[in-house]
């Protein structure tokens, strides 16, 4: 169990992590668009985009615990 603490602390992080997602999307939107986008530099932030979701559901996990029914 989490107390009050953690679980704003969580939160936060929760935030902070969809904003990083929610930025990398964009990036990586406005680079495929622009048809310049370095392969490479795509690679890299979809990797980013993707370590980021891990987190974030990593995070949800703590916050809403599995319950065993």
């Amino acid at each position: 169990m989490i107390d009050g603490t953690e679980e704003n602390l969580l939160q936060t992080r929760l935030m902070t992590l969809r904003q990083q997602h929610r930025d990398l999307d964009a990036a990586i939107s406005s680079l495929e668009d622009s048809g310049t986008g370095d392969q490479l530099q795509l690679r890299r932030l979809k990797k980013m985009k993707l370590q980021i979701k891990d987190e974030i559901q990593k995070v949800e996990d703590k916050l809403i615990p599995d319950i065993i029914a």
